[in-house]
């Protein structure tokens, strides 16, 4: 990653998704069945892609080896939940590599040895079984996940209220607007607190 990207993930860390919602233009969040399942840590970070036939998994490791270090997987699973796409084993390996998470539009399983990794995974489902083992599908090219489409390098931030995609060109304006939005709420509290009216509509100073 580049010293700004890196600048860019650091500050928007500092953000929910729903800021960063109101920050942006047109937002594009994932189906909201897609949330968090494992740890309590966000996800920020460029998308490594992938884009298995559905009920296969067998492509999954070679992305944990091709990702890098700070990359959210971003398994375009077609919301396939009978079989699971990644277990606890893929979970230690990704911790390993350094990887900040994984978004599946499907499920996983070994819930507990998951939680154990404390690797972030958010998926629709948790299942016992596992998906077929194919080594079939691409990597690192344009999905459909959770009905929004992911380049390879867009940011995707996930946190208790889902899942977020932004392009990394877009980033700094949406913080600046959240950021506008975020002091007209501080005022509007104050305000509030100051001359005890009940102001259910966010105004500006």
């Amino acid at each position: 990653m580049t010293e700004k990207l890196n600048k860019i993930i650091s500050r928007l860390r500092n953000y929910t998704t729903s800021e960063l919602c109101d920050g942006a233009v047109d937002y594009h969040t994932m189906d909201y069945h897609i949330r968090r399942q494992v740890s309590a840590q966000n996800i920020v970070g460029p998308a490594f892609t992938i884009n298995p036939p559905k009920g296969i998994s067998g492509i999954i490791p070679d992305a944990i080896l091709q990702a890098e270090e700070g990359d959210v997987l971003v398994v375009a699973g077609q919301g396939f939940g009978a079989g699971s796409y990644w277990g606890d084993h893929r979970s230690i390996c990704a911790n390993m590599k350094g990887l900040a998470g994984i978004v599946i539009d499907g499920a996983f399983r070994d819930l507990k040895g998951c939680q154990e990794a404390g690797f972030p995974v958010f998926a629709r489902n948790v299942t016992p079984g596992s998906a077929d083992k194919a080594r079939e599908g691409e990597l690192n090219v344009p999905v459909i996940c959770g009905g929004v489409k992911v380049c390879p390098g867009d940011l995707i931030i996930g946190d208790c209220n889902g899942v977020l995609v932004i392009k990394p060109e877009d980033a700094e304006a949406i913080m600046e607007r959240a950021d506008a939005k975020i002091k007209a709420e501080q005022y509007t509290i104050r305000q509030m607190k100051e001359t005890g009216e009940i102001l259910p509509r966010v105004i500006r100073p």
